[in-house]
């Protein structure tokens, strides 16, 4: 009877990351919004503050 060798266990780690959200390195919709609620807020801010 022919025995073969045991493969090499899997890495644990690479599995976990191939199943993890891969995508384009942008903000996500939340960001955004946050971003623009950021913004009309300092613009807002500055129109009631300002001379």
């Amino acid at each position: 009877m022919k025995t073969t060798a045991s493969r090499k266990p899997r890495n644990p780690f690479a599995v976990a990351a191939s199943r993890r959200r891969a995508g384009p390195h942008r903000p996500g919709a939340g960001a955004l919004r946050q971003r623009a609620r950021e913004a009309l807020r300092r613009e807002l801010d500055t129109v009631t503050h300002g001379p």
